[in-house]
């Protein structure tokens, strides 16, 4: 882990994934991501999968929105105080706010596939 926070704070996105899969062929999704304060992750959603957040280190919020960009929920991650994992729903937005180095494991059913662009929140024609 402490390996793969170095490479996200030196990548331009301030993050950075491992892979857990076996091949690109596997049925699901499994990776390490570590995210460092100031990541920038679009409101989005992944409408053929939930996904499955456990966060092994750091502390972050995981927010959710409803179709016009407005918060409807936010859950503090943190292994310290105990709530450290997290499932949303299939077709919910959501994005994050890191607070200080964190390495998450996510999961999703089905191969990756990019985001789409009907799958990045806009609001009046503005992603947010």
């Amino acid at each position: 882990m402490d390996e793969l926070q170095a490479r996200a704070k030196e990548s331009a996105r301030l993050r950075m994934n491992m892979d857990l899969r076996n091949s690109a062929d596997d049925q699901s999704q499994r990776m390490l991501n570590a995210l460092e304060p100031g990541t920038v992750l679009p409101i989005h959603r992944h409408t053929a999968s939930s996904e499955t957040v456990i966060i092994l280190r750091g502390r972050m919020d995981e927010m959710f929105y409803d179709d016009e960009g407005r918060e409807t929920a936010r859950f503090h991650l943190n292994p310290d105080t105990g709530c450290c994992a997290l499932n949303i729903p299939r077709g919910t937005w959501h994005t994050v706010e890191v607070f200080e180095p964190t390495v998450i494991f996510e999961a999703k059913d089905g191969p990756y596939a990019p985001l789409r662009e009907e799958d990045v929140l806009q609001v009046g024609g503005i992603k947010v």
